[in-house]
């Protein structure tokens, strides 16, 4: 079972690409005869985390994939890293605004993916697609569900996870006047995520670095 999360809309837009992007994914990997679900969550500190443990436990996937909106990159970022800090710019949709709060206050500074994110970003750029290890998923909701997934795993077996950045959806793109790609790309980059994760046990040994 292969399980994929997106965010309801946030920052006063309408939409949420990372939402549609996942419904898509899990009806092509189910048109490919594989058992995958897609859930929404709430783009609220905390609540968030619970929707997402509740899910799990509800689909008791191998593979969970979250992913949510990072409006003005150019391409897919698979995260490399969780960080143990939640800093808000905005207020999410509750209207919370932590400032430098811990998301586990019993949990260590940090979480790598679980994910195999270099051959996961060959598959997708084989897709022509545009991709990119991140080494930061922000501060932000996307960060905390991050962090709180991987909290979470950590006590259990054989259940790989990570998190995956989508640009703006081309119209969004467009009306922001940032970089966008349409959803169907989307989609198709995190079944290529999917799919690979579920057939690579060791990671492609490539370089996907950064210098700042």
């Amino acid at each position: 079972m292969i399980l994929l999360t997106g965010f309801e809309p946030f920052g006063g837009e309408s939409t949420n690409p990372s939402w549609h992007a996942a419904q898509r994914a899990a009806d092509l990997l189910r048109e490919q005869g594989r058992e995958a679900a897609a859930v929404e969550v709430p783009c609220v500190f905390g609540r968030t985390v619970k929707v997402l443990e509740e899910a799990i436990e509800r689909y008791r996937p191998e593979i969970v994939l979250c992913v949510g909106q990072a409006g003005g990159r150019e391409n897919i970022s698979i995260e490399r890293i969780a960080i143990n800090v939640d800093d808000a710019r905005i207020p999410d949709n509750a209207g919370l605004q932590p400032i430098d709060e811990p998301v586990a206050a019993d949990g260590p500074a940090g979480y790598f993916s679980t994910l195999p994110i270099k051959a996961c970003r060959e598959a997708v750029a084989h897709l022509d697609i545009p991709v990119e290890v991140s080494q930061t998923a922000g501060t932000y909701v996307c960060n905390h569900i991050f962090y709180g997934l991987m909290h979470h795993l950590s006590t259990r077996t054989g259940i790989r996870g990570g998190f995956i950045h989508v640009p703006y959806s081309t119209e969004q793109g467009d009306a922001n006047g940032k970089p966008g790609l349409a959803v169907d790309s989307m989609a198709a980059a995190l079944v290529a995520i999917a799919t690979t994760t579920a057939r690579t046990t060791t990671d492609a040994r490539v370089t996907a670095g950064a210098e700042h």
